[in-house]
């Protein structure tokens, strides 16, 4: 019975420290988030989370696996662009008219990256400590921000006067923050925020384009009858400056064409007498 009695105890301690050992949340601290790898299974898809528990035999062998824990909060990025609306300077300039075509878009975009993602992430990145998941999220927040300003640009010189106005009364786009999402599917708790929004009278750009575009129009029409003459001179005098090259070239080398030519117009010259 004593011997049924400790060989039991044995088998609970073996047990009790297979459970211990292959808790997978053992080495993840609270608020924080774990990758596994093992040498035997890979990189684990699914991410280890707090009060969710998972067993895992392999991790039992010894050496076997390694846990990366990270913390995730909010990343946040100031936005900024701003020019000017292609010539518009020169449109304005020619119809006399004191008018000024730059625009600025200012404010700041903020997420965090979704806990579902550190696999991948971590794959992608090759992170291994929490300072490196620091840097990629600075990375990914470069990259979002190019994002956004490319789409504000578009905004802006596209005199899409419409949502210009949208953005300067609500602060955001609905549409944009969609776009953002789906670009970048790692994130969430999105929040890109515009707070200074200033941009150019789109009409009268299009009204002084317009006009500039009717001046070009006349003044080459004015001008094309004078260049065609002009050129079709100078080409008249190059054909005729090409024919009497020739000429010279024959009466130089056929000295005795010069009679032939006199006799065609009535002339008689004297043929050169031989040396």
């Amino acid at each position: 019975m004593k011997k049924f009695l400790l060989f039991l105890l044995f088998l609970t301690g073996i047990g009790g420290a297979g459970f211990f050992f292959g808790w997978a949340q053992l080495t993840v601290p609270p608020g924080s988030y774990g990758v596994l790898r093992s040498k035997t299974h890979g990189l684990d898809t699914q991410v280890i989370r707090e009060g969710e528990f998972r067993w895992l035999w392999y991790k039992l062998i010894p050496t076997n696996v390694t846990v990366s824990t990270y913390t995730l909060g909010p990343v946040t990025r100031s936005i900024r662009s701003s020019g000017s609306l292609a010539s518009g300077q020169v449109y304005a300039a020619l119809a006399g008219v004191d008018a000024d075509f730059s625009w600025e878009i200012s404010g700041e975009i903020s997420f965090s990256i979704r806990p579902e993602a550190l696999p991948e992430l971590t794959l992608r990145e090759n992170l291994r400590t929490n300072e490196d998941l620091r840097k990629a999220e600075e990375r990914l927040a470069g990259r979002i921000e190019n994002f956004v300003l490319q789409r504000l640009r578009a905004f802006a010189e596209g005199e899409n006067g419409e949502k210009m106005e949208t953005l300067r009364f609500t602060g955001s786009l609905p549409e944009l923050d969609a776009e953002i999402q789906r670009a970048f599917p790692e994130i969430q708790n999105l929040l890109c925020t515009i707070r200074v929004v200033r941009f150019p009278d789109y009409d009268l750009f299009r009204s002084l384009r317009e006009l500039h575009r009717e001046y070009v129009s006349l003044l080459s029409a004015a001008l094309n009858p004078a260049i065609s003459a002009e050129a079709e001179a100078r080409m008249a005098m190059n054909l005729r400056l090409e024919e009497l090259a020739r000429y010279g070239e024959l009466l130089t080398r056929f000295p005795i064409l010069l009679n032939f030519l006199a006799l065609e117009k009535g002339f008689l010259l004297p043929l050169a007498s031989e040396p």
